[in-house]
């Protein structure tokens, strides 16, 4: 069984589609979507994107889907009420450009997924930590710290996110492998994923984010400032390099 799994897209469709590219030279079985597919500045173009592969998917949420859910719902969070404005914005537009059967959607979304996957064990997908959708710890993140929430969960390991940045250690017995951003990697110009086929590849996707900027402009759309600049989910260009690593680092 090989497995893709691809965190925190925030709606930058024109990486999604370089990912989706290398992810069906790769004949997985299934695709995991590990969370805050939104907000960011395609929302109908990405998760329209993610509901035509012709492969099962997966869908959790993260704490981004759940905020936009929340203003689609007309509620507000206690994130809501405290954050910048400069971070409110992007939820609310976001918010603004889905409709109904986008709000069904985002309800279905489990906040985990555990599977069965040979060579691996069972493997649990949340978003931030298995206890919430918001916890954050890096790889250099004390083991006194992390045992509490990793101990006791009955997995061999664990897949998450929400912090952009891709590791692979062992916490304990559990191994917690993060997958990184496909739309706003906190490292190297690209987009970060993971393959499980049955062990791990940390893989990030080059694309050429010259003609990202270019063909966004030319939508000449209006979105908020700080919303990350990325066309829509169109065929990436045919140059993608990857960089694979395999075991924990």
């Amino acid at each position: 069984m090989r497995i893709a799994a691809i965190y925190d897209i925030h709606a930058n469709s024109y990486a999604l589609a370089a990912v989706l590219e290398e992810i069906r030279g790769a004949k997985v079985d299934c695709v995991v979507v590990g969370g805050d597919v939104f907000p960011g500045p395609l929302p109908r173009e990405t998760i329209q994107c993610l509901l035509d592969l012709d492969v099962s998917t997966q869908f959790i949420h993260g704490n981004g889907d759940r905020e936009v859910l929340a203003q689609m719902s007309g509620l507000e969070t206690d994130w809501y009420r405290t954050a910048p404005e400069q971070w409110r914005e992007p939820v609310r537009w976001t918010a603004q450009q889905l409709d109904t059967p986008h709000k069904r959607l985002l309800e279905s979304w489990p906040p985990t997924y555990r599977i069965k996957i040979p060579g691996l064990g069972d493997v649990l997908f949340c978003h931030a930590s298995p206890r919430n959708d918001t916890e954050i710890f890096t790889r250099l993140t004390s083991d006194d710290r992390l045992l509490p929430i990793f101990e006791g969960l009955g997995v061999s390991m664990v897949v998450c996110g929400h912090t952009h940045m891709q590791f692979d250690r062992m916490i304990g017995t559990t191994r917690v492998v993060n997958a990184g951003s496909v739309g706003m990697p906190f490292g190297d110009p690209g987009a970060d994923w993971l393959l499980l086929e049955p062990d791990v590849q940390l893989r990030h996707t080059h694309y050429d984010l010259a003609r990202a900027a270019e063909a966004y402009a030319a939508r000449r759309t209006h979105r908020p400032r700080n919303l990350l600049r990325a066309p829509s989910c169109i065929p990436p260009p045919r140059k993608i390099r990857s960089r694979r690593s395999h075991g924990p680092s």
